[in-house]
């Protein structure tokens, strides 16, 4: 082989295959060892490193070191590093030829590969950037949010509708360049820390469209990105931030059974805000522990970081761990102190509807050591308020109405009498767990809530229930 195809070859190779490529296939062709060394992490034989910096020390482009048997050839590259090639005697009678050929094209392509890592850094930063700024949303610290917001641009909308954008594994990407062409740069997108298949997408509240079922960038969105399922909240305050998220993951649920792939929270009225007036008392004496609590040691979880372990546990499960980025061990060691220090069995579905609610009556709430009155009311005295009542008869009234499966308000009471599991339920029905499963999914589509997927609508569903148990 000429030298001219020998340089041919590193050329291609420096393109094709990168470093790793062009360096094995320098080791082939002359029978050694070939890498590159630098001279101040010491990574390589022994004679290399020690060439590599002889080269730095004495200020030379090129040396060859001999040993008995043996024959170091170095090539100097930028940043203190070198191309070695350990070779035995006699060694390739072309090797130092090929290795100087080689010099230039490994130091362009060595550049380029740490440009990519550099890059792919910078990248990775500002993704955990954005998830910041939404875990600061989701704990209400909005003048931290938008700091953090204004320096990676745009600025978060407000008010703001959310998206939740579902798609293929490995395309987010792609639908991220998509939602910011589609909204010209004005949206505020983030990769889901927890499911790896979404995308929350901030975007600034227009106009009202002409019918829940027409939303502009959702059209446009499926249109272009046929495999995407898009589920929108309502328009809110950047305040609401956690509220937009339940809303926008429920019309998720509804959109994954519609044809044309998306759709818009349905309107109806809050639980926080209908037992706010009747609540306020009962959730911060539920909740007194938890915001007393001193750890004993600097390391361990204090009170605030326990209620946001049970918030996310509540609304994402075991995958809590991936938000909160945590192992599983730890999580399951937070919740038991929580049950422990609130008298709670979280593995029953109404003391975590019980949590739930009331998490969601003090957010961001404060206050001293000392326990609120005693006289604060329970939870039943709650759901027995008329605001509550009337809510939950708004919740399950689709469960009777004329659009409701056969046994839609049964398969829900057996589905919430044994804590949301599926095959305690699939025996009290008498059906099978997949059967109980589809029943599920229509109603799904019916309540326009999320149910089988969290965060799910379950524990809104047994306060309603148990509300209207109570009304009689």
């Amino acid at each position: 082989m000429s030298r001219s195809d020998d340089v041919l070859k590193l050329h291609r190779l420096a393109h094709s295959g990168g470093s790793a490529a062009l360096l094995e296939w320098l080791s082939a062709r002359l029978g050694g060892w070939t890498g590159v060394v630098d001279a101040g992490h010491g990574r390589g034989p022994e004679p290399a490193v020690r060439g590599a910096a002889e080269l730095t020390a004495r200020g030379v482009r090129s040396a060859v070191l001999h040993a008995p048997g043996s024959a170091t050839l170095l090539f100097a590259l930028d940043g203190g590093r070198a191309l070695a090639a350990v070779l035995e005697q006699p060694h390739h009678p072309d090797a130092a030829t090929l290795l100087a050929d080689a010099a230039a094209p490994l130091a362009l392509v060595l550049r380029a590969e740490e440009a990519a890592e550099r890059e792919e850094r910078a990248a990775l930063a500002e993704s955990r950037a954005r998830e910041a700024v939404l875990h600061l949303l989701m704990n209400g610290r909005l003048s931290t949010a938008h700091q953090i917001a204004e320096a990676l641009g745009p600025s978060l909308p407000e008010p703001m509708r959310m998206y939740v954008v579902e798609c293929r594994t490995g395309q987010r990407a792609e639908v991220a360049r998509l939602c910011e062409e589609l909204t010209d740069g004005r949206a505020w997108i983030v990769r889901c820390p927890v499911y790896v298949r979404h995308l929350i997408v901030l975007v600034p509240a227009g106009p009202a469209a002409a019918s829940a079922g027409h939303d502009p960038l959702a059209d446009a969105l499926v249109a272009v990105a046929p495999d995407c399922t898009v589920g929108v909240s309502g328009e809110l305050r950047l305040r609401e931030a956690p509220a937009a998220y339940l809303q926008a993951f429920h019309a998720l649920a509804v959109a994954r059974e519609r044809d044309e792939r998306h759709a818009r929270f349905g309107p109806g009225p809050e639980l926080a805000l209908a037992a706010h007036e009747a609540g306020a008392g009962w959730a911060q004496a539920l909740l007194a522990p938890l915001y007393a609590y001193e750890p004993r040691r600097p390391q361990d979880p204090d009170g605030q970081e326990l209620r946001a372990t049970a918030h996310a546990w509540l609304n994402f499960s075991s995958h809590a761990t991936r938000l909160l980025k945590i192992h599983r061990n730890t999580l399951a060691a937070r919740l038991r102190l929580v049950e422990a220090l609130l008298g709670l069995d979280l593995a029953r579905l109404g003391d975590q509807a019980a949590l739930s609610l009331a998490l969601r009556l003090t957010p961001g709430a404060r206050w001293g050591n000392g326990a609120p009155a005693a006289a604060a009311p329970g939870l039943d005295a709650v759901l027995r308020d008329p605001r509550v009542t009337a809510w939950a008869r708004v919740q399950l009234s689709a469960l009777s109405g004329p659009d409701a499966p056969a046994g839609a308000r049964a398969t829900v009471r057996a589905w919430l009498a044994h804590d949301a599991q599926l095959v305690p339920a699939a025996a009290a029905l008498g059906v099978s767990v997949p059967g109980v499963r589809k029943r599920l999914t229509r109603i799904e589509v019916l309540l326009e809530r999320s149910l089988l997927q969290s965060p799910s609508a379950r524990h809104d569903l047994w306060l309603a229930h148990r509300a209207e148990e109570l009304a009689g």
